[in-house]
């Protein structure tokens, strides 16, 4: 059974064809674009991301006939649309975005009730500040809500309705619960919540399991939505609840499975990661939000250079776990040449993965995404944090895993070879300049 798996990133749109064994026989790309109309301001433009997706899908349309097709997005990214016509009627709002900083700062005495609902920290990367920025900001939005026409939520949501033959208005559980306004006890919208931000409910889309029959791709069921790193967790099938699963793109996300409860970790986040109609399961997770973002240009022969880099405070796209920090300036403390700043940027991923994965407890760890390739990368994580890192011969984690849920699971799924092992070794030096790190992060 050819499976077909759809995956939204930040800076494309792919499609991969899975046969029954779980190998890739057909994919497809296209690029998407980024503007930075201000600073802190992220934004995608609505018509490019579905011109790009359908390329995408319309690239493997000869891989032979597909069962059933899955969607995996960004889960913060947002869209406001009229559910009339689909006509957008805002840009896609990156998860990047921080626009929404400020009205976040003000409800900072509510934090402790947000966490508890959510399982997330206050932070404008969430849904929930830039829904309520549309309506403040956009007459379009605010028109079509007086009219009864609006519709509004995560990207996945509006790629469902314009790309559907149905036109459903549906979201699934890891992608509404990156709006803040998604309660994980109810599993539904959370009318305290909502009340909180100000936005309104009739808008958003019905909340329904991560496997569900959402519609029709074509002729292709598409039986199966998720945020992409929910479904990156799954790319070598069921997860190692012992390890901690690392996906770096243009953020990084370090996920480790909490089983049917929510994690309680202080500084990180507990997050849903799939429903269907049996059962629901959680994992801890932290952020790194400058990852692949914080990085212009990087060879890999710079990270086996000898010399002293210096070191990179990084907070490009505003610090994520364990700080927390919407607005910090990124800095290098130490000179050096281009290059040397380039590895104390790749040393600074490093890091901050490494002070998530002490948080999470893993006792193990695999890397995916595009980073992942660096294996001077790699042999550092493992270096500093003394655990094996594992990086698997699945160069499309999030496809992957989405594959294998559509899929149903199967048992007859196999890694398409055998991973690259970092084993951790003595590096008094890195170790040295990752403790000069950790003392300078809360100093600034």
């Amino acid at each position: 059974m050819n499976v077909l798996a759809v995956d939204l990133g930040g800076q494309a749109a792919r499609a991969i064809v899975f046969d029954r064994a779980g190998v890739p026989v057909a994919e497809a790309m296209a690029p998407i674009d980024t503007t930075h109309p201000r600073d802190g301001w992220v934004e995608h433009d609505p018509e490019q991301v579905l011109g790009a997706l359908r390329e995408a899908i319309d690239g493997v349309a000869t891989a032979g006939i597909v069962a059933a097709a899955g969607l995996a997005t960004q889960r913060s990214s947002v869209v406001c649309w009229d559910r009339t016509d689909g006509a957008a009627l805002s840009p896609v709002i990156s998860w990047q975005d921080r626009r929404g900083a400020d009205q976040i700062a003000s409800f900072a005495d509510q934090a402790d009730a947000v966490r508890a609902a959510t399982g997330l920290v206050l932070s404008p990367h969430y849904g929930a500040s830039k829904l309520r920025w549309c309506l403040d900001n956009l007459p379009a939005v605010r028109s079509a809500c007086e009219d009864g026409t609006l519709a509004f939520g995560p990207i996945a949501s509006f790629v469902m309705f314009r790309l559907l033959t149905e036109r459903p208005l549906l979201i699934d559980p890891a992608n509404a619960s990156r709006t803040q306004l998604w309660d994980f006890r109810t599993r539904d919208w959370s009318p305290s919540l909502l009340e909180l931000f100000d936005v309104p409910r009739s808008p958003l889309p019905e909340c329904v399991p991560n496997r569900h029959a959402y519609g029709h791709l074509s002729k292709v069921p598409l039986t199966v939505c998720t945020g992409d790193q929910s479904a990156a967790l799954f790319a070598r099938g069921a997860p190692d609840p012992r390890a901690a699963w690392v996906n770096i793109g243009t953020g990084a996300f370090v996920q480790r499975p909490a089983g049917d409860r929510p994690a309680e970790i202080p500084g990180l986040l507990s997050s849903v990661v799939w429903q269907d109609a049996i059962s629901t399961s959680y994992v801890a997770e932290g952020t790194v939000n400058g990852a692949a973002a914080a990085i212009d240009r990087v060879e890999p022969a710079w990270l086996d250079d000898d010399a002293e880099p210096p070191l990179y405070l990084n907070g490009v796209g505003g610090l994520g776990s364990p700080w927390w920090k919407p607005h910090f300036e990124s800095r290098f403390v130490g000179d050096g040449n281009p290059s040397l700043k380039a590895v104390a940027v790749v040393e600074s991923i490093v890091f901050m993965l490494a002070v998530n994965i002490d948080l999470i407890g893993a006792a193990s760890v695999t890397v995916s995404g595009g980073l992942s390739q660096l294996d001077g990368l790699c042999s550092r994580l493992a270096d500093v944090t003394g655990l094996v890192v594992e990086r698997p011969v699945v160069h499309e984690a999030t496809a992957r895993g989405l594959a294998w849920l559509v899929a149903g699971r199967p048992s007859s799924w196999r890694d398409p070879g055998d991973p690259t092992v970092f084993e951790p070794a003595d590096n008094p030096a890195l170790k040295s300049r990752f403790a000069r790190w950790r003392a300078a992060m809360p100093a600034v």
